[in-house]
């Protein structure tokens, strides 16, 4: 049984931290699921638990360190994305989409926030991440939905595979994006994409063979600097021109719509790191609630977004590209080293991306198939490296921005960020609820569920459809 490192690992964080060692008061009930019996359950007995009350953080976190760490798990190729999905939806229905959207996405995360507590009451346990809640919701729900226990977590393992990946593909674009722009102006050439892609593929690899972290956290420091140096950039470029409405669209199409809604979940979207970063931290409870980190991360986040997308669109109106970095002036020394800093600092950022993803194949998996193997440090290399592979010949087969964004956002997010927490409160609470309190979460959980997979299905058959179309014309 692996216990949870604070990423993606399934199963329960025990009481001796995050440290792997093996939780005090556990028994392995099936060695084929995942989740733990601690104690035997007595009938009121959860009541006198506090799971708050029983993590040992080696290194707990404040609320304000919190508050960043969910900012910076918010800001990245998504915010420059932003104006992009308003040239698709319109300013009108951009601005009014994003506030419903961030509204919609954070209701849903205090929706899984707040499970995790009660089931964590019930189990007797400090702490869930985000594949054991859902399993320990699904054996709490209805006898008809117990059998999907033993698949779900592997389910929400592969939406959280597919997204990472997906994300990683979305920097490999982005970064050789970047690069190939500084290079075509100064080589007064129209180099193809995909070359540059090729020629950051070993970097690439090498930073996906640090296998701890600590090492890369001075990096990561530096990208987050670059980062907010850049953005302040790029606002002194879209605010250095006067503002205007001309030819700029209030209300756009409807498949532009569908473009819009992938785009804004994967750049609203940290659900990732929300239970890691909830478990972590020194007071938990000042997490959710009114006024609480979440509230606070996500007011700001949805601003900046709106913000980023407004401003950005009305600047550069249908000239808008896939990221705003690549509208910055071509002649402009500054403009140029933006470019350079961003493609560094993402370059940096998807080390820490893929990190997720080698997690759940590697520890999740591979490593439990192959066993104690005298080869296995070589395996897991040779698993980074397929990774990295996959990502690159995705981003190599599709180098576009815009559509890998709106992609994995609808794909991914509109299960893991609205659909599945939906689920998970009904199944928590599918005892414990009667009458119409019963029936009010099953209504509004379902209604919640229909937009999520409304926007999962049109969202990625429109991206989809919208990538035959550019590369097919291409071709």
């Amino acid at each position: 049984m692996t216990v949870d490192k604070g990423h993606t690992n399934t199963g329960f964080v025990g009481d001796e931290g995050i440290n792997g060692k093996k939780l005090s008061q556990a028994k392995t009930i099936d060695p084929n699921m995942y989740t733990l019996e601690i104690q035997e359950k007595k009938p009121g007995l959860e009541t006198d638990y506090d799971p708050y009350q029983h993590r040992h953080v080696e290194h707990p976190t404040t609320s304000n360190e919190t508050l960043i760490h969910l900012l910076k798990g918010s800001l990245g190729t998504g915010i420059l994305a932003m104006p992009n999905a308003f040239h698709h939806a319109g300013w009108t229905v951009g601005v009014i989409g994003t506030v419903l959207i961030g509204l919609l996405c954070t209701y849903c995360i205090h929706l899984l926030v707040k499970v995790e507590y009660e089931l964590c009451k019930r189990k007797r346990v400090p702490s869930l991440n985000y594949p054991a809640v859902a399993q320990a919701a699904i054996l709490e729900g209805p006898n008809a939905l117990k059998p999907l226990s033993k698949i779900i977590i592997h389910i929400v393992n592969v939406f959280l595979l597919i997204y990472q990946l997906g994300t990683c593909c979305v920097y490999v674009v982005f970064v050789s994006s970047n690069i190939k722009a500084i290079a075509d102006y100064y080589t007064e050439t129209d180099t193809d994409v995909r070359l540059f892609m090729l020629i950051i593929l070993l970097p690439l690899i090498l930073i996906n063979w640090v296998r701890n972290l600590k090492f890369l956290a001075p990096f990561s420091t530096i990208a987050n600097f670059i980062t907010l140096v850049s953005f302040g950039i790029i606002l002194y470029y879209i605010f250095r021109e006067p503002i205007s409405f001309e030819a700029r669209d209030k209300v756009g199409t409807m498949s532009g719509f569908a473009l819009f809604f992938g785009t804004v979940l994967f750049a609203l979207e940290a659900i990732g790191v929300i239970l890691p970063l909830e478990n972590e931290m020194k007071k938990p409870k000042k997490f959710g609630g009114n006024f609480g980190v979440l509230n606070k991360a996500m007011i700001l986040i949805v601003t900046l977004y709106v913000g980023m997308g407004f401003f950005g669109y009305l600047n550069y109106g249908s000239a808008i590209k896939g990221s705003i970095t690549l509208n910055l002036p071509e002649g402009e020394i500054l403009a140029q080293c933006v470019k350079g800093m961003l493609a560094f600092a993402i370059y940096i950022t998807h080390g820490l991306a893929c990190y997720v993803a080698i997690d759940i194949t590697w520890n999740d998996y591979l490593r439990k198939s192959l066993g104690e193997s005298p080869r296995s440090t070589f395996y897991e290399y040779i698993t980074r490296t397929v990774l990295v592979l996959i990502t690159f010949l995705l981003a190599v087969a599709i180098p576009n921005l815009e559509l890998f964004i709106s992609l994995f956002g609808a794909l991914c997010l509109s299960a893991l960020g609205i659909a599945f927490p939906a689920l998970i409160q009904t199944c928590t609470y599918w005892h414990q609820r009667q009458g119409m309190a019963k029936v009010w979460m099953v209504a509004k959980n379902s209604f919640i569920g229909i937009i999520a997979v409304f926007g999962l299905l049109i969202g990625t058959s429109t991206s989809l459809i919208e990538i035959i179309h550019t590369f097919g014309h291409d071709d």
